[in-house]
């Protein structure tokens, strides 16, 4: 086993990759939190090779000493991954992977899996920005099997990540615009109007722009008027009003409100 291998870390890993892990694993082996004497021992090699490969003098010779030592040995992240068929973070790391790689079924199909493990969540497995990224393609793919309700969680998702640090910023007017379509278009397609209803509740509580809101509340209007609640409609579309006076579509609709 080399270093590389204690770390969980591919051979051409950076140096924020070598603490990252190094701090994780020592956090999880320290001896205030562990008595196993197996435990002890691993920490101390994992020092070791933090040691060695946070250096970039003894790096490059341990990388020289390893290539000699194993010389047809190459580094199989996908593999190494799918190994730890029952660590979460490995398989969550698997599912990120696959997507980049044009191995979206696999993804897929490994995340529909993970979801059956108790408590299971990605978020909890993937660093945030990592999650971001990998929720966004795995939306994708679920827009395209046609599995809306699933595309839109994982999107309303990366909305409360953005809500608490930015990351997407300009990229996150895409995850927007993805979210009325899925609301306007391809929900309907699939759900039934009272299904709908915390669907639009949860958009119109997003902290969108006043008009975006308002586009929400309107609809939060229209699928009411759908359940026979003319009183429930028209208290929202006033809502949807005050946040824009010049809510398109909202003079019809207070006409439909009137003959119901």
């Amino acid at each position: 086993m080399t270093y590389y291998d204690l770390l969980e870390l591919q051979p051409g890993c950076s140096l924020e990759d070598i603490k990252k892990s190094f701090r994780n694993k020592a956090k999880q082996l320290h001896p205030d939190l562990t008595d196993n004497s197996a435990g002890v021992e691993m920490l101390r090699n994992l020092l070791a090779a933090y040691r060695v490969l946070s250096d970039p003098e003894k790096r490059e010779e341990y990388d020289r000493e390893i290539r000699v030592i194993l010389p047809d040995a190459r580094f199989d992240y996908r593999s190494f991954l799918k190994e730890r068929m029952f660590d979460n973070e490995s398989q969550s790391k698997l599912v990120f992977f696959d997507l980049l790689h044009n191995n979206e079924e696999e993804a897929l199909d490994l995340y529909e899996k993970l979801l059956l493990r108790s408590e299971f969540s990605l978020e909890l497995y993937l660093d945030r920005e990592d999650f971001m990224d990998c929720a966004f393609l795995l939306s994708e793919e679920y827009e395209k099997r046609e599995k809306y309700r699933k595309a839109f969680d994982l999107l309303t998702k990366i909305v409360h990540f953005e809500r608490k640090k930015p990351y997407f910023r300009h990229f996150f007017e895409e995850v927007v615009g993805r979210l009325r379509k899925l609301a306007c278009a391809k929900l309907p397609r699939v759900m039934a109007p009272q299904e709908l209803l915390p669907c639009y509740f949860h958009l119109a509580d997003c902290n969108f722009s006043r008009k975006e809101t308002a586009f929400y509340t309107k609809k939060i209007a229209e699928t009411y008027l759908a359940l026979r609640k003319p009183d429930l409609a028209d208290e929202y579309l006033r809502r949807g009003l005050e946040l824009d006076g010049k809510l398109p579509g909202a003079q019809k609709l207070r006409q439909r409100i009137g003959s119901a």
